[in-house]
């Protein structure tokens, strides 16, 4: 969305300083930021700096603006609202509904996402109350960033870090750029523990080198952030990423293919559905030596001997944590000369035995980075289910679709002790 009108709350904490970078990244976006600070964000970083990046007024009382009665119009005009650092007392205070100031009013009466980015020393975010605080704006559509683990004020280290200014810009960009919920609001996944792999995994070859692949990781994160917005607990592995993680799920970063394997099995614990959206490396060197390999003059370089890693997708099959998870997989494929996308993609879906498989034609504009997607869905047996194609999210939304659908028929089937057991088709 160009040219957006963005509020920016600035709430009382030593990482005020942050929000100074955080505006001017929005604003050589391209966008129009209105600063709406605390009295208490004042001490830390004063009005004049406000007004003198951001352009416009800088108010902080319901009783300021009042020919314009901004304590209601800023939130209204507002296409998204974020609020960084947000303290445990401001929180608090927007959990509790309070409007007694500008920014709290503008909370209130706001229309738009709101994307809130926590900064506290780390008793303060693990107390109770900022937990359930945290939790209940959640349960209402307010997207609350987990913040980072690092150094905070003085000598203290642990999570209550706000991210850095340009991790907030990209995941307010992010919110902007469109629709991060089903405009149906539907909370389908709710209770649902849903695991998520994404991005591309990278096998090295000395400690420079690497092998690796194209994938972005956008599909897989735009699939975990829908599966938050219906209400799921996500579970978020993660290989080399172009974009910024989702708020409010859990994030384990991974590195290899073998580190993946060990991530995905821990996390499918429990779960109900996993949906393995990574383009993990088939291969990865047998060695790789210690030391930068180097070029000798007028000698060919010694061959790179690959082994085979292991099939992911396939081992989760055969052997499930829980034969009750639903499990989703992801082919990318070309066409060649012994069949096109679906010919392959069906044969995947037999050889491997997924509950769904999303195939999706890569190459040439296609599949990897920021561009429309198109995916076809089969069943274990290589049947269509359906074909969604669309923006990354509203792929991710289709296809959670079908899982949210075969998740009601499974509860309905066991509800039901005069039903006909259902099929299952081994191959």
């Amino acid at each position: 969305m160009a040219g957006a009108r963005i509020v920016l709350g600035v709430s009382g904490g030593i990482a005020a300083y942050k929000a100074v970078l955080l505006l001017r990244l929005l604003r050589e976006a391209g966008h129009a930021v209105r600063v709406v600070p605390t009295v208490s964000a004042l001490e830390f970083v004063g009005r004049a700096t406000w007004e003198a990046l951001s352009g416009e007024p800088v108010h902080t009382s319901v009783f300021e603006g009042t020919l314009d009665v901004e304590h209601v119009s800023l939130g209204r005009s507002a296409d998204l609202v974020v609020v960084a650092p947000a303290t445990a007392d401001l929180l608090a205070r927007a959990a509790g509904g309070r409007a007694d100031d500008l920014l709290t009013a503008t909370l209130l009466t706001a229309t738009c996402p709101v994307l809130m980015a926590p900064a506290m020393h780390t008793e303060m975010w693990l107390h109770p109350a900022t937990v359930a605080n945290v939790a209940l704006l959640r349960s209402r559509g307010v997207h609350v960033l987990d913040p980072e683990s690092g150094r905070l004020t003085g000598a203290d280290s642990g999570p209550g870090r706000l991210p850095e200014p340009d991790t907030l810009a990209a995941a307010a960009l992010a919110l902007l750029a469109g629709p991060v919920a089903d405009p149906r609001t539907v909370l389908d996944l709710a209770g649902r523990t849903v695991v998520v792999t994404a991005g591309g995994t990278r096998e090295p070859v000395d400690p420079v080198r690497f092998l690796g692949n194209r994938s972005s990781g956008r599909q897989g994160i735009a699939i975990a952030r829908a599966a938050a917005a219906r209400g799921a607990h996500v579970r978020l592995i993660v290989g080399e990423i172009s974009v910024a993680t989702p708020d409010g799920v859990v994030v384990e970063r991974v590195g290899t293919a073998l580190e993946m394997r060990d991530a995905v099995r821990r996390a499918a614990l429990g779960a109900e559905v996993v949906v393995m959206a990574a383009a993990v490396a088939d291969f990865r060197p047998v060695h790789a030596p210690e030391a930068k390999i180097k070029k000798a003059p007028g000698q060919p370089p010694e061959p790179i001997v690959l082994v085979e890693n292991p099939d992911i997708l396939a081992e989760l099959v055969a052997d499930p944590p829980d034969p009750q998870t639903l499990v989703v997989g992801f082919a990318a494929e070309t066409g060649d000369s012994e069949g096109t996308v679906l010919d392959h993609g069906r044969a995947k879906a037999r050889r491997k035995g997924a509950n769904l498989l999303a195939v999706n034609a890569v190459g040439e504009g296609r599949g990897f980075g920021d561009v429309a997607n198109e995916v076809t869905v089969l069943d274990a047996a290589g049947c269509v289910v359906t074909s969604i194609r669309g923006t990354k999210d509203q792929v991710a939304h289709g296809l959670l679709d079908v899982v949210a659908a075969r998740l009601t028929a499974r509860s309905a089937d066991a509800s039901d002790p005069v039903s006909e057991p259902r099929t299952t088709i081994l191959r």
